[in-house]
């Protein structure tokens, strides 16, 4: 007689019900040749959530169904999300198969989370910081700790790390051929994806940030030995097309990011530091010449003195100082930076403007405690990668995807550093990705030291 335990007797009756409620709210002709595959989809995902959970993130990053229109209507991250919620509530509170554990990077992490949210709550205009919130911070903030319990083993970075490449190279490809195109392009020569549709990508800061954030990935992949041919030939094909993606964006922070993720891996390969300073000025020139900046029609050379796109910057960031200074304590609140430019701005042209800087708009939206916050958890997950690289270095069998991982986290922070100047990404997910991971390889490290 077969015997089920009583986790198994639960998702039998739930299906069940599911599927009862299905057919009884929504009694159309199409439901049944769904119902056949409802339980085998429910099986895939309780069966891999770290897979389920990792493709919500890189679909509401990457932003993969704007880059290919068919797939917008097919609600794909709002069907992963519900999916991701299903499998972490059944293994976390039924199965017993997810044990949550905790570090110090999580106890800073959800200190800067709680002052965020005591921003929503006093923001200066509720409902739209709240529309923020319940849109994509509180899936940012529960993806955050999700990774990090999730990622357990090598094949989880390995998968990770190929993933996140992948991804990038799709929209790097679909970059340079907006590109080649003209498809898209903001001043007649920057070029975005998915304008038409209002996607992120639609601004090509915001396009550089998505295409820098796997370049270290990929970069990790084609210099990491002991990973294998295809993992290594995907990340050299890969290096190239984000870098001249990138370089289409003719995003200044964009520039300054990918420029700092080649830094650290030529930096830790080159014995000769002089050198290595000589080759950085000499390459960061030629790339500013390669990406076309000084021929933008805003901050190119056409514009005397301080450029249209500097000033606006300038007058931005006093704006945000002048927020924390009324707003000590919580910031004007969450996504709420847009809406107060009026109010603040010494300089007013008929537009509120973004405030395009990381710093800065921590600054404003959540005030100096909340800033001073945002600091040290850098500063703590900086700390924690660098130990991360160093202690698998030691390791005379490291496992090749988690040191490939460890220093493509790295890199790719130090990048968020550098072009937090140009780039608002304080509220968006490159920093918690790679937050979860970071405290994720700092936990299997910590297990594997253990064992031995």
């Amino acid at each position: 007689m077969l015997m089920l335990r009583k986790d198994q007797y639960l998702l039998a009756g739930s299906v069940c019900l599911f599927i009862a409620a299905l057919w009884w709210s929504l009694p159309h002709p199409i439901v049944p040749l769904i119902l056949p595959l409802l339980p085998l989809a429910i099986l895939v995902v309780l069966a891999l959530p770290f897979q389920v959970v990792l493709m919500f993130v890189i679909f509401s990053f990457f932003r993969l169904h704007e880059v290919f229109p068919p797939l917008y209507s097919l609600k794909i991250p709002l069907l992963l999300s519900l999916a991701s919620l299903a499998a972490l509530g059944w293994h976390i509170g039924i199965s017993g198969k997810i044990r949550l554990w905790w570090r110090k990077e999580l106890t800073y992490i959800s200190i800067f989370f709680l002052l965020v949210f005591i921003g929503v709550i006093m923001a200066s205009n509720r409902p739209v910081a709240l529309a923020y919130f319940q849109g994509v911070y509180w899936k940012i903030a529960l993806m955050t700790f999700s990774l990090a319990w999730l990622t357990r083993s090598e094949k989880d970075f390995s998968f990770a790390s190929v993933t996140i490449t992948v991804a990038g190279g799709i929209v790097g490809v679909t970059a340079l051929y907006n590109k080649a195109s003209g498809i898209g392009l903001v001043e007649e020569t920057r070029v975005t994806i998915g304008r038409a549709l209002g996607s992120v990508l639609g601004d090509p800061n915001d396009l550089a940030l998505v295409l820098m954030f796997p370049a270290a990935f990929a970069l990790s992949l084609a210099l990491t030995p002991g990973i294998g041919r295809f993992p290594r030939l995907l990340g050299m094909l890969s290096v190239p097309l984000l870098f001249f993606a990138v370089i289409a964006t003719q995003s200044r922070g964009g520039l300054l990011g990918i420029l700092a993720v080649f830094a650290v891996f030529i930096y830790r390969r080159m014995q000769n530091k002089l050198l290595f300073i000589l080759l950085s000025a000499v390459g960061a020139v030629l790339i500013y010449a390669l990406a076309g900046i000084s021929d933008r029609a805003s901050g190119g050379s056409s514009e005397a003195g301080l450029d249209a796109s500097a000033k606006g910057r300038l007058y931005a960031w006093e704006a945000a100082y002048k927020m924390a200074l009324e707003n000590p304590f919580t910031g004007v609140g969450l996504d709420n930076f847009y809406a107060n430019y009026f109010y603040y701005s010494p300089h007013w042209d008929g537009l509120n403007h973004a405030v395009h800087s990381t710093w800065f708009g921590v600054l404003a939206e959540t005030g100096f405690l909340g800033l001073f916050s945002f600091i040290t958890l850098i500063v703590v997950l900086f700390k924690t990668a660098s130990n991360n690289i160093s202690a698998l270095s030691k390791l005379t069998s490291a496992p090749g995807y988690m040191l490939a991982c460890a220093q493509a986290v790295y890199a790719g922070l130090l990048g968020t550093i550098v072009s937090g100047t140009f780039l608002t990404q304080g509220f968006t997910w490159p920093i918690y990705i790679q937050a979860a991971l970071i405290i994720a390889l700092a936990r299997q490290i910590d297990s594997q030291k253990a064992k031995t």
